[in-house]
């Protein structure tokens, strides 16, 4: 299976009118287990989010989306994650859970939840929220921006951001060998935690 894998890297490629992103299998370290699985892009600037995932950098063959399901929200944004109509699952980003550290509940196709994703640590997300109000400082000083992944209140992996000039993360599963959660929902997770919300 495509993505029959519990390690990916996540980086940006960089394009003047889109955001876009390339998933890759991970071996070992950072060691490639093969090519990449998915090509990402969200448009810039759009009114409702609407992300195509593709199977290749041409962009014509599209695997699943991820989709708003308003433009507003103020009690906390979510998102469908569909292939075609079918869903995958559903992203929802907690307003008052994300006051200290920004968190996600992760529901399965039926929403009911799967996982958990929050910053992994308080004083880091205090940290970064302090720095942030910093004009023209925020997006140069390098507080780590790294997630925990929960099943079942039991941590089984975590997106981790490496630091580089372009958006480059990890996401490891390898604590969730029964793949309770669809790899191709972490991957939009993956996705989500970069570009959904406000930073």
């Amino acid at each position: 299976m495509t993505f029959d894998y519990d390690r990916f890297k996540v980086d940006q490629l960089i394009r003047p009118m889109a955001n876009l992103y390339r998933v890759t299998p991970l071996a070992m370290g950072e060691t490639p287990a093969g090519p990449p699985v998915a090509f990402v892009r969200q448009k810039k600037l759009a009114l409702k989010e609407d992300i195509r995932f593709y199977a290749d950098e041409s962009e014509t063959e599209e695997l699943f989306r991820i989709k708003a399901r308003s433009m507003l929200d103020f009690g906390g944004s979510r998102y469908d994650v569909l292939v075609g109509e079918e869903p995958v699952g559903l992203l929802s980003h907690k307003f008052k859970e994300s006051l200290i550290r920004s968190t996600w509940h992760v529901g399965g196709p039926d929403e009911q939840e799967i996982a958990l994703a929050r910053e992994r640590s308080t004083a880091g997300a205090i940290a970064r929220r302090l720095v942030d109000f910093v004009p023209y400082v925020g997006g140069y000083v390098p507080i780590p921006y790294n997630f925990e992944i929960l099943i079942d209140g039991k941590e089984v992996g975590g997106l981790d951001r490496k630091f580089k000039v372009r958006d480059e993360y990890v996401l490891d599963l390898s604590g969730d060998p029964e793949r309770k959660l669809d790899r191709r929902l972490a991957i939009a997770l993956a996705i989500g935690l970069d570009t959904l919300q406000n930073r």
